[in-house]
């Protein structure tokens, strides 16, 4: 059959007219992009993809949901500037990256010795909890759940158990935090400002001498094999949520935003308390691969005390707003004597 050259053409726009169609169906389509520094395969990742299938259960299938770990999508800064733009609609972040959306979350994470334990933690956080949901609401942001992942400890070329022996030492430091970076550098500590995935290259070559890390990244990321001292010093919890944005979660059907609700109310205490297993079974596995625990003695752990103590002052208003300070110094008394 001999087509004319009005049916060539009539066949040619059915074909683009078919195509821009499925194209636009395509468009339509729910996305959910979440990213994090959490490695891949870990309980962090595996929570986040069980927060997946409950939105696509939710959506009856459909919609495409990805999760970007190992900070393939940059550090913890510019995923929040990602999500703000679209780019991404949800991120699990530590404090570093949450302090970008409302700086109440460091009350959680910035004084260093203020919590003993994970009682203590969890109890200021609950007490924190709603107000500051309503700040992140204010500032285009949903929490879905609130987790941690294991103490801050100090991993280290050479042994040290003083505050003293880690002055005149290179230290990782995040690289959206100044603040910090000043008072560390004015008690005669030395700053290195990085991201997540230049620490392991800087510690093999001497960029850096510490990390501040907590044990479950430091085996994670082989921190230790270069870095294989560690003081046993809870310095402080690294805290942190799954976040999404306020405009994607509203466009979302009012059983959709349920379901991603009742999800992340189930991922935070499974996160939480596989965390903080995890400090003590990392802590076992790396010391069989050579990693040397330092223990500080009670004159050790007095003079640690003495250094978070002269920190306070510089620490609120600076790096933690004055209020909120004082606010969970005082949650924080009002537990221990109730435990008392």
């Amino acid at each position: 059959m001999i087509l004319t050259r009005r049916q060539i053409c009539f066949g040619a726009l059915t074909s683009a007219y078919a195509s821009a169609l499925l194209a636009s169906d395509s468009a339509r389509e729910p996305v959910l992009r979440i990213a994090s520094l959490v490695p891949r395969n870990s309980v962090y990742h595996q929570q986040l993809l069980q927060l997946g299938q409950a939105w696509r259960k939710a959506l009856d299938g459909k919609g495409r949901f990805n999760v970007f770990t190992d900070g393939s999508q940059g550090g913890e800064a510019e995923m929040v500037k990602r999500i703000r733009i679209g780019q991404l609609q949800g991120g699990l972040l530590s404090v570093v990256g949450l302090r970008e959306i409302d700086e109440s979350v460091t009350a959680m994470q910035s004084i260093p010795l203020l919590f003993r334990d994970w009682a203590e933690v969890d109890y200021v956080r609950d007490k924190l909890r709603d107000s500051m949901e309503r700040r992140f609401l204010a500032k285009g942001f949903v929490v879905l759940a609130w987790g941690d992942a294991g103490w801050v400890r100090f991993f280290s070329k050479s042994a040290a158990s003083k505050p003293e022996d880690f002055r005149g030492l290179k230290f990782f430091t995040w690289g959206n935090e100044p603040e910090q970076q000043t008072i560390m550098k004015d008690l005669g500590y030395f700053p290195v400002p990085l991201e997540t995935a230049d620490i392991l290259p800087a510690i093999q070559t001497g960029m850096v001498s510490v990390v501040p890390s907590t044990p479950y990244f430091a085996m994670a990321t082989q921190v230790f094999s270069s870095a294989p001292h560690m003081l046993e010093l809870n310095w402080a919890p690294i805290v942190g949520a799954i976040v999404l944005s306020r405009k994607a979660f509203e466009s979302m059907p009012p059983e959709v935003q349920l379901a991603l609700k009742q999800s992340g109310e189930q991922i935070g205490p499974i996160v939480r308390a596989r965390a903080r297993a995890e400090v003590d079974e990392a802590v076992a596995a790396m010391v069989k691969r050579g990693l040397i625990v330092t223990k500080p003695s009670n004159q050790d752990l007095k003079q640690w005390e003495s250094l978070a103590e002269q920190l306070y002052p510089r620490i609120r208003g600076k790096l933690v707003p004055s209020e909120l300070f004082d606010e969970v110094l005082a949650h924080v008394k009002t537990f221990r004597s109730m435990r008392r």
